[in-house]
This record gives structure tokens, sequence and C-alpha cells, in this order.
């Protein structure tokens, strides 16, 4: 498998690649000391702005065993040290301390001596001690300077020279440290640790097209911990790496190597994902430096473990057990994959095992050789079954809770076999394993557990694999049966019923499906036993022999005879009927005595058929009496279905039961038609339909009424054809002549009796006939008697004249008066309505109608009625008496306008009071006006009133007119109760009253002078 390569070349010269190196490399150029910076980390990143990365491929055979080529590939070729340097390189730290320390005595030493020997003096000796002395120690901190140098490039040939990277400790590189006595957190060493880090990541991760291997992150770990290197440097050579990748990408103008670099980048957060773990989130800031959404970072974590997982996957086959789940597991978390799509990738995988499982079965199954083995077929299935039932058993294992997550029952949704057309295939194969389940003849219970896991598998349902198991299982059921009946088993058993109930536990067959099968094997029977027409004894005795052995309850026989018998009977009694009138001779009442005969059928059963059969016929006539264009033609098509049923129904009903019929009535002469007899005798169709005149002679023969139309029409639409009839038999036959002259021919009672066997034929009962005849009668008297009594008005010539009427429509008494009653009360109805419009109608007359019969309540609204009442009580009032009945105000009255009690009393008092005051103004106009006999009147008219609402003293303007009115009442010698009742009301005083009684006593009044002593 070829390695993808990131590399970064040094600025010194570097060995050749390898010829197995599939490509060349791509060498950046960098600084002759590029690891000399101030802060490792930011010049790491900032070294080199546009590095160039090398891709190198190496098939499998080429990398089993990496080699110094192949890391100086990934890490550029071993450094070269100047002469310094290398002198450097071999002082170990103490001795180059020793060294120093020497090196700078020594300079001070030869300062001085020199000093001293150019100056003469000691001040020019030490002076020039400090001058060597500073040129010393200058050049011992310029050779420990750059001792981290010397260090990094021993780190970069020691990693070059090794012969696999991986194998890198850590005790190495701080072993190299001690070496040289720097830390690692020196700048040029770091910065050394950081492109070792970086070029080998870049050489882990393969290129866009590839998918990871899975052992990427702990390799980089590895690595990463052996170099020392902290979190955030390694996680900023990470994010460098990302920049190289989305230069190039934004570089790239071939939208396949565009792709190729998407992934990359995405294979790339994945890995710096699992790298960092949690630290990931803070330490890789991908959001922030390439704007890509928390979404595609999660996609890229995503499809990068489903890969991962996948290739885990592949490894799963099915004999799987606990390791392997385990391992999933492990896998799966390490990958940081969901449960719910780790789930979903294992319940694939175990869907293709199956798949594959299914096609193979399915390409046997369907083989065109010439016999079909189902064994390999139940082999494969049998594989399913072990399969699925493994899963479900790890499924409720103790440590399931360890595995891969998605372990259970295998389904097939989803997957290949997940549409309707595979659903047959799938069927196929539930149906083949199922008759290899029956081979021994029958099934055990392993077979149907296994059968339910199998369905359950190939997602049949219910209802589907039911019908498959019903198919089988009635072939395999069948097979059996014929066989016990062959061998005698079942006819010698005992109990045929019990053997019958083994056989259908042995097979897990329903006994009513046993039951129906049974009825189909004496349906065929019985069928091949009525071919010729009938039933021989011996054909009985062998149904019956089959009847009892298979115990076929005689419910079912008979409804097997009605049917196979049936359907044969019924098309003879079709063919009788289809003769006509004319065509049911002695032939054809033959054959339908010998099919109801010979076919064996019960009477009931036999009637049944022909009972549909008439009344579809009966039907017929009726649909060409309703599609008549008169009603005279429509009474003809009946009178046709009347002829039908005397000649042909009765007949055949006879023939069914094996009676004769026996005419006992003479011939009935009816009158020929008129009508065109030539186009009938030309149009033989038509003739068929029409009685000829020797059969209407035999239409006084009784019908049968066993076959009734009482079920197929409704009351309604039987009683209008009866009446339809009715009316024809009434008015007759109208017959058109030339010149448009019409001529009515009566008929006589021949046609009455036609119409009681209509009766029949309609199932009308009595009480419907009667009513039939009484509302065509009431219908017929109405018309003539609204005619009659016009004006509402009866007299003795009108009563004479509406008994004749009567007795002529054949009406009973009794509903003649309530017609007649009818007629008059909604004339007189009219008349009360324009009386009381007009308000000559009182509450006397009222009473007098309501004495003779008239309902008054349902002729006058409650409006007028309570308008008569106060009309009434107006009257009262000014009637002058001074008397009020309460008896006939509050209770005669109101029963007979029919008008509320309490509402009578508040109108009365109401209009007392009205009155009562009006009555005092009129008696003083009337006083004024000099006519006691009318003020008098007056006078007793408000004592009417008070009667019925009493009242107080009234008061007036003028008081002496009230002792007028008084002295006008009282010499009319009043009763003693209404004059004190008036001096009450009018306020005379009692010593007034003596005075007025000793003047009249005296006479002081007399009768002239009378008017005098008023007082105006």
């Amino acid at each position: 498998m070829d390695l993808p390569l990131l590399l970064f070349s040094p600025s010194v010269p570097s060995p050749s690649p390898s010829p197995s190196l599939s490509r060349r490399l791509l060498i950046s150029q960098f600084n002759s000391n590029p690891l000399r910076f101030k802060n490792p980390r930011k010049s790491f990143l900032t070294r080199n702005p546009s590095p160039k990365i090398a891709v190198v491929r190496n098939s499998v055979s080429e990398a089993i065993e990496p080699d110094n080529s192949v890391n100086s590939a990934i890490f550029g070729g071993k450094k070269q040290l100047p002469g310094p340097q290398a002198l450097i390189d071999g002082l170990s730290p103490p001795v180059r301390l020793a060294t120093s320390a020497v090196f700078v005595a020594g300079a001070l030493a030869a300062g001085y001596g020199l000093g001293f020997r150019f100056g003469g003096t000691r001040a020019t000796g030490l002076g020039g001690a400090v001058a060597l002395g500073a040129a010393g120690g200058a050049a011992v901190y310029a050779m420990n300077a750059c001792v981290p140098e010397v260090a990094a490039v021993s780190l970069h040939n020691y990693v070059v020279g090794s012969d696999d990277p991986g194998t890198l400790k850590r005790e190495d590189v701080e072993e190299i440290a001690q070496r040289y006595g720097v830390s690692k957190q020196d700048e040029a060493f770091n910065a050394e640790l950081c492109d070792l880090y970086s070029r080998f990541v870049s050489s882990i991760l393969p290129p866009g097209h590839e998918n990871l291997k899975g052992n990427e992150v702990e390799t980089i770990l590895k690595f990463k911990n052996a170099l020392g290197i902290d979190d955030p440097d390694a996680a900023a050579v990470h994010m460098e790496i990302g920049r190289r990748i989305f230069r190039q990408r934004l570089e790239t103008g071939d939208r396949d190597a565009d792709i190729e670099q998407r992934r990359a980048f995405q294979k790339l957060v994945y890995v710096s994902t699992l790298v960092f773990g949690e630290a990931s989130t803070f330490l890789l800031p991908w959001k922030r430096v390439f704007k890509v959404t928390d979404s595609q970072v999660e996609v890229a974590i995503r499809d990068n473990a489903q890969r991962l997982y996948a290739m885990k996957l592949n490894l799963v086959n099915r004999d799987i057990d606990e390791k392997t789940l385990i391992s999933l597991r492990e896998a799966q978390l390490l990958y940081r994959l969901s449960d719910e799509v780790a789930a979903d990738m294992f319940r694939e995988q175990t869907r293709k095992l199956v798949e594959e499982n299914i096609s193979t079965a399915l390409d046997m199954l369907k083989s065109r050789t010439r016999v079909r083995e189902t064994a390999p077929v139940v082999e494969e299935l049998d594989q399913i079954l072990a399969f699925n039932n493994s899963l479900i058993s790890l499924s409720s294992h103790p440590e399931a809770s360890r595995f891969a997550p998605g372990v259970g029952p295998v389904s097939l949704i989803g997957g290949e076999y997940d549409s309707d057309r595979k659903m047959d295939d799938l069927k196929l194969l539930y149906r083949a394993y199922l008759a290899d389940s029956f081979s021994s003849g029958r099934i055990e219970e392993d077979k149907l557990v296994a059968l339910n896991h199998l369905k359950n598998v190939f997602g049949l349902g219910k209802r589907e694999a039911e019908t498959i198991m019903l198919e089988v299982t009635s072939k395999v059921y069948r097979k059996r049966l014929s066989q016990v009946v062959s061998s005698g088993d079942l006819e010698a058993a005992t109990s045929k019923a019990a053997f019958l109930q083994n056989l259908c536990d042995e097979l897990h067959f329903d006994p009513q499906k046993a039951s129906e099968i049974h009825e189909e094997i004496y349906r065929q029977k019985l069928q091949q036993s009525v071919a010729d027409g009938e039933l021989s004894d011996e054909d009985v005795a062998v149904l019956l022999r089959l009847r009892v052995m298979l115990c076929i309850p005689q419910e079912t026989v008979d409804a097997a005879h009605a049917d196979v018998c049936g359907r044969l009977f019924e098309k003879v009694v079709k063919d009788a009927i289809a003769a006509g009138v004319e065509g049911y001779d002695a032939d054809v009442r033959a054959s339908v005595r010998k099919a109801s005969k010979g076919l064996r059928l019960k009477r009931d059963a036999a009637m049944t058929i022909a009972s549909k059969a008439v009344r579809m016929m009966f039907m017929n006539y009726i649909k060409r009496s309703r599609a008549a264009g008169s009603r005279i033609e429509a009474a003809k098509e009946l009178k046709k279905m009347i002829a039908f049923n005397t000649l042909v129904v009765t007949e055949l009903i006879a023939d069914i039961k094996g009676e004769s019929t026996v005419t006992t009535s003479k011939p009935i002469d009816v009158e020929p038609e008129k009508t065109e007899e030539d186009e009938w005798e030309s149009l033989q169709t038509l003739r068929k339909t029409r009685p000829s005149k020797e059969l209407e002679a035999k239409l006084g023969r009784p019908g049968q009424t066993e076959i009734t139309l009482k079920d197929d029409l409704p009351e309604r639409e039987r009683t209008d054809l009866y009446r339809t009839y009715l009316l024809f038999c009434l008015q007759g036959e109208v017959t058109v002549v030339p010149f448009g002259a019409q001529i009515t021919t009566k008929k006589d009672n021949s046609e009455y009796l036609l119409l009681n066997q209509l009766g029949g034929i309609l199932g009308l009962t009595g009480k419907e006939i009667v009513d039939v005849h009484r509302s065509l009668a009431e219908q017929a008297f109405k018309q003539q008697a609204q005619v009659i009594l016009a004006d509402g008005q009866i007299t003795k010539a009108r009563m004479e004249q509406l008994n004749e009427v009567q007795k002529q429509v054949g009406l009973p008494a009794e509903a003649a008066q309530q017609v007649i009653k009818s007629i008059t009360t909604s004339k007189l109805q009219a008349t009360i309505e324009t009386a009381v419009s007009q308000g000559r109608m009182s509450a006397k007359q009222i009473r007098e109608l309501k004495e003779v019969g008239v309902d008054v309540s349902g002729m006058i609204s409650e409006r007028l009625r309570e308008e008569i009442f106060k009309k009434t009580v107006t009257e009262f009032f000014s009637s002058g008496t001074g008397e009020f009945d309460e008896a006939e105000i509050y209770e005669r009255i109101p029963s007979d306008l029919s008008i509320n009690v309490e509402k009578v009393r508040g109108v009365v008092h109401e209009l007392a009071k009205n009155r009562i005051s009006e009555s005092l103004v009129q008696a003083v106009a009337l006083l004024r006006q000099r006519k006691p006999a009318e003020v008098v009147s007056s006078l007793n008219d408000m004592l009417a009133c008070d009667k019925a609402v009493p009242s107080e003293p009234l008061s007036w303007q003028v008081p002496e007119e009230l002792v007028d009115l008084f002295l006008v009442y009282m010499k009319n010698d009043p009763p003693s109760q209404k004059l004190s009742r008036l001096q009450y009301l009018l306020g005379v005083s009692h010593s007034t009253l003596e005075e007025l009684q000793k003047r009249l006593e005296k006479g002081g009044l007399a009768n002239g002078d009378e008017e005098e002593a008023f007082v105006f």
C-alpha cells in the first residue's frame, strides 16, 4: 500500500531518495540555520511561509521494512557540522566546561604576560589580561551558544539514522539533550523537535483519495511522546499542516485535486482531534483559523470514524463472538463514533452477511436445472437462522454493555431486499423452508420457532406469513388426508372426528380451515355426481359415506346442495320462465319436474331459487309499466304480469311441488282490445308480450301468492301500482278514433278479479288494499262534493245528491261524513276569518259555533281572539246595567275563546281602571246636557267597573256636580247597595245625603224644577 509523505527539506545537501520511492521528492529550501529563533513555537510557525509538500507513495512490498532512505525522505538527509561545531560535538559537558575554564584562564594569563612584557608595568599586564580574557570569554560564550544547534543536528541525524522512526524512545531524546546539556525548551532544540514532528505527522496522514488505516493516531501519539513535545507546540504543528493543506487547496485549480485536498484536511482534523482528546477544543481553533463551522468539523470526524469502523466491521463474519464485539466497542470508542451511527453500521454489516446467504439461496432456488435440490437452499437459510440466533443470544449477554452497539436480530429493512419486488423472492424462500419443514409429514416445534425467526428476518407481515403457511399446510393436509382415506385408516377409525383432530394437531393446522377443505372436497364430488343432471341412489350413498368420514355438518351439506344443484336447477327454471306464456308447454314442465326431483333439492331451497328468478321477471314487468307513456299502457303491462303469474308461475310452482293444477273457474269473456292488430301480428316479439284471446279467457284461474314483491319494492310503490290498475278498472280504456275522437270502453267485473291477483303479486295485505280503495274513493267523492258544496251551505237536496255520489264510489257513510265536514269546515273557516277581520264576530256567536261542533280556536288566531274578548268586556262595561258577572267574564268567555285565564284578569283590570274615569267624565258631560237617563246609565257603567276593580273615591273640580250626579241617580230609586257604593265613589257626605232625602220626601224638587236644581 502506498505511504503518503509530507516533507520539508533542509538547506544542506541531503542524500538522494531510495530508488524504491515511486515519486520524486519536492524539496523545500530553508536557511542554513533555521533553528536559531528567539521563540521556538513562533519560529516554527513563521519560519517558512510557503513550504513545499512532497508526497511519496510506496507499495506494500517496498515498505515492508523501513530503511534509512525512507527516513531521509521523511526527515531529510543527515546534516553536516562545521569545524568548530564538529569540535564541540566531540566534547562532553564537563570537558567542555573545563576546556572553557582553561581557555579563559589561559587567555587571562597570556594577556597579563603580553601586557606586562610590552608595558613593563603591572597595570599594562592587567590591561592585557582583561583584553585577552574578554576575548577568550567571548570565544567560550560563542562555543557554548552553538551547543543547542549541535544538539539539534545530533537529534536530527539520530532520527534519520534510525531504522524506524516509530521505535524512537523518549530516553533517546533525553539522552541527547543531557549529553549536550541542553533543555527541550531551548529554542533551537525545540524547533528541531517541532520540525521532526511535523514531518512525521505529514508522512503518516494518507492523501485525500486514500482512507485512514486506523493506526495513525497511535503512531503519532507514540512519536509525540517519544519526542517529549508539549501539547501546545504539537497543536501548533497540526494547525500549520492544516494551513499548508488549505493554501494548497486554494492554489489548486483542478476540481479533483480540490476534493482530494478537502478530504486530506478532514482527515487531519479527525486525527488531530483524537490525538489531543478533550483538549482539542481549545488547542485546535479550526473555526477561528479556517472559518469552518462546528457541523463541518463534526462531519469530518464522523465520516472518518465511519470509514475506520467500517474497516473493522469488514472483519466480522458469521462466527462472531464476545471477544470480537468487545474489540469493536473499543475501536468505536477510540474512533469517537456515536452509538447510534455505530449501531446502524453494525446492523448494516449483519444485513449484508444475511443478504449473501439469501442471494445464494435464491440462485439455487431459481436455477434452471431439471431437478431442484432444496437441501442447499435450506442449508443457507439455516445459516441465516443460526447467525440470527447468535446475535439474539449475544444481545442478552450479561456483558452486553461492553459489546458493540447494534447487536440484535437481523433485519433486511433498508437493504437490497427491502422492496416489493424482492419481497416476492423472500416469500419463495419462506415457502421453500416451510415445505421442507413438512418433509416428514408433520412439523416440529423447533421448526415453528425457526419459521417465526425467519419471518421476522425477512420482514414478512403476519398476514403474509399466515397465507403462505395456509397454502403449504393445506397441500400437506390434503396429501395426508388422501393417504389415510386410500389406506382405509380414516374409515376404520372409531372416532373420525378425533382422528382428523389429531391430524390437524400434527400439522398445526386450523380445524376450521380443515373443515373448509372437507367442504371443498364434498363439493367437488357433488359436482362430479350431478354432471348428468341428476343424483342417482349410488351417488347419494357415496356422498353420504364421504360426509360421514369427513364429519361434514348437515348445514354444510345442505348449503353445498343448494349451491351446486341449485345452479343447475336455476338454469332449468330460467329456461322455463324464458319460454313465456305460450312456451310453457308439457316438455318444459317435464324438465322442471325432472330437475326438481332428480337433483334432490329440498322444497324450500327449490322455492327460493324459483322465487329469485320469478321476482326478477316480475320486476321487468314493473319497469316496463313505469316506462309506459300513459296510465292505460302501464295498466296493460301490469295485466301481462298477472297473466304471466297465472299461466306460468302458478304452473311452475305446482311442478316444483309435484302437484297438479285444476281450473276452478270458468273462462271469462274479455273484450278484444281495439288496437292495430296487423302490427301486433307482424312482430313476433311484441305478440309474445301480449296475451292472446284464448289466453285472456283463462285469466279467471286463481294465481299463486307464495312468490310476491313484498321485499323487493317499498310499500308506497306497491300501492301506487295497485292504484294505477284500480283506476284502469274504474275509468276503462280510451280508444282514439279518426278525427281525434275518443271512445271510452268500460270494463266489467272481471277486471277486478285481475286486480285482486295483482294485490297478491304485490304482497299487499288486506288493510293496505282497503286503504288504497278508500283513499281513491275519498278522492273521487271529495272532488264531486267540492263542486256540490261550493258555497259551504248544506241543504236537503244537496245531501241527497251527496248520498247518491257516495253510493256510486262505494265510500262508507262515516268516511263520506268526514269529507263533507272537512269541506264545510274549510268554507266556514273562510267566513269566520272574514267576519272577525271586519269586526262582526262576537263572543256569543263563537259560543254558538262551538256548540254546533266548530273548532274556532283552529280558525281564529290567538291575537284576534284576545281582541274579541276585549271588545266583549268593553261592551259589558258600557251596557248601563251596573252589573259585572265574574263567572261569565273570567270563566265561560275565556273557555269559549280558548285564551289564558290569568291573562284575562289582567286585561279586565286594565280596562276597568281606564273605563271608570271615562264613565265619570261622560256622566258629567251628560249632566250638563240635561240628559238624566243617560247620566244614570253612565253611573251604572262606573259601578260595573268598580265591581271588577274596587276603586278609591273619585275627585272632580266642581264638587257640586258630583252631588247633582248623586241626586239624579237617587231619584231613579236604585238599590240601596248601588246607591251606597255610588255615595262612596262620589264622596257625598251623610249630611248631604240626609238633606237630599228630606227634600225628596217633602217634594221640594218637582219634575219641572229638576233642571233648575242643577248647579253648574
